[in-house]
């Protein structure tokens, strides 16, 4: 058999100011992988692709690797960007195969649709209406109709830090193998509910998730669903079917099928009010840190995360720890081109004063960018490449560009070409800096930072700062989300 193996992913912020153009997909390199370099790059990793090239060698089938693009989350994605992807995965598809497996996110803006995958499949559907299709799909999908209608099967991750991405795109591909062979026949039932899920009570590690994603485990464990998969959705994109919503597959029993899928949602929407995130002002959460007499203390900076769509160069937490003063800190990171290049031409050792970070403005929520005078030393300059040692991403190379780590003398600012969430320890260890040794340590992140860094935290506050990623959700607008829905409207049935 001859298997179309492809990965598009990508989840869009609509409040974003990032752009999404094609080369934020390239990561660095002049081009997307295609072909061969798709195995190259990710073959042996824990990624969706991965684990389909895996399936397909152990079936002794033929894969053809069109294209992997894979963007750190930001704005609408460029419709010439999109373009190319979906036009790369189309030709092989037409060039003619029995399958095809795709490693998807499920929230894919583009500047002309609020559904990119949904549109992917229709097309495909469009040139070869019978094809099997498997799917993978971030636990972050925004699902629509068009994803479902168009696929032959399809599973989400069941795992937040999402560090069950191979086991995810295995459970879908497998599932397509057996019905490849006449094993059976899958048959799903998808719906939603009105609410938006707030991303920083997503955590599968306790809470309302934690429940929800062990019973799509127990249904799919017992035989009594091939596929059961809880989507908490990502509630920063302006679209109509932004939030939470679910998708179960049966063995040709469709009305089993709409039985589980209504017991899971009418479980998450008994739930909604633990999904609400409650804010502490920034100034209390310094004072609380401060207090602390044992660390390492992780102050996250939520509002500004790469991996939901933040500039990741805004100020406010960080200015809060200089003036808070506090000692032996690292901060992780701060997204600033222009400086990185003003302080690798001083040079390591040189003493600097650089306007960091506040380099793009927000107008989705009203805000300019605000630059940061500080002062410090140089002490490193890398060129920002580094292997994810897991358990998220595990053996992906990234990059984050070359890098600078300037040293205020209290707090070590890692200063970032390219965007990087710290998910992984080897982001740290990269720049020289080892934070198991610092009282402090300031990220950028939202939940994916427990999964490479969790074991590091002896305490930890959130701190509410500037950004895009807001936890605040009067910060934004939503003109196109379907309403009523929780907690924007205080609803108590579900519509």
């Amino acid at each position: 058999m001859k298997i179309v193996a492809a990965m598009m992913k990508h989840e869009t912020n609509t409040f974003s100011p990032v752009p999404t153009d094609l080369a934020r997909f390239t990561r660095g390199s002049t081009e997307l992988p295609r072909n061969e370099a798709v195995r190259q790059a990710y073959g042996g990793t824990n990624s969706g692709i991965a684990a389909f090239l895996d399936l397909c060698d152990s079936e002794g089938w033929e894969t053809v690797t069109p294209v992997a693009a894979n963007a750190w989350p930001s704005g609408p994605v460029h419709d010439d960007a999109y373009e190319a992807i979906v036009a790369a995965i189309l030709e092989a598809i037409g060039d003619g195969c029995d399958a095809a497996m795709l490693d998807l996110h499920g929230a894919m803006v583009t500047q002309s649709l609020a559904d990119g995958e949904g549109e992917l499949l229709r097309r495909i559907r469009a040139i070869a209406p019978d094809l099997p299709i498997a799917v993978a799909l971030d636990m972050h999908c925004n699902l629509y109709p068009g994803i479902v209608d168009n696929c032959t099967v399809l599973a989400g991750y069941q795992t937040y830090p999402h560090i069950d991405t191979y086991q995810t795109a295995e459970r879908s591909g497998r599932l397509l193998v057996q019905a490849l062979k006449g094993e059976l026949s899958p048959v799903m039932a998808w719906g939603n509910r009105p609410m938006l899920p707030h991303i920083m009570e997503q955590g599968t590690a306790d809470g309302p998730n934690q429940a929800l994603q062990q019973r799509c485990r127990e249904l799919e464990a017992s035989g009594e669903a091939l596929m059961a998969t809880l989507f908490t959705g990502f509630p920063h994109a302006d679209i109509e079917n932004a939030g939470l919503s679910v998708a179960v597959a049966t063995d040709g029993d469709r009305n089993k099928a709409e039985a589980l899928r209504d017991e899971l949602l009418d479980m998450a929407w008994r739930d909604r009010e633990t999904f609400v995130y409650r804010i502490e002002p920034l100034a209390e959460s310094l004072e609380r840190a401060k207090a602390m007499d044992e660390g390492p203390v992780i102050l996250l900076d939520h509002y500004d995360n790469a991996a939901s769509g933040g500039t990741m160069d805004t100020m406010t937490v960080l200015e809060g720890i200089l003036n808070a003063e506090l000692e032996n800190a690292a901060a992780f990171a701060i997204h600033d081109p222009a400086a990185v290049q003003e302080m690798i031409t001083a040079g390591i050792g040189a003493e600097v004063t650089v306007d960091l970070g506040g380099k793009l403005a927000m107008p989705a929520i009203g805000e300019e960018g605000a630059p940061l005078r500080v002062s410090g030393r140089v002490s490193r300059i890398t060129d920002g490449h580094f292997r994810n040692k897991g358990p998220m991403g595990t053996g992906v190379l990234m990059n984050m560009g070359p890098t600078v780590v300037l040293d205020t003398g209290k707090v070590e600012i890692v200063v970032i070409t390219k965007h990087q969430e710290p998910n992984d320890i080897n982001a740290f260890y990269a720049v020289g800096i080892d934070p198991w040794q610092k009282r402090y340590v300031m990220i950028k992140s939202r939940v994916h930072w427990r999964a490479g860094l969790g074991e590091l935290a002896r305490h930890v506050i959130d701190c509410a700062g500037t950004g895009v990623c807001t936890s605040d959700y009067s910060q934004l607008t939503f003109n196109n989300v379907r309403r009523p829905i929780y907690p924007l409207d205080l609803i108590n049935e579900p519509v």
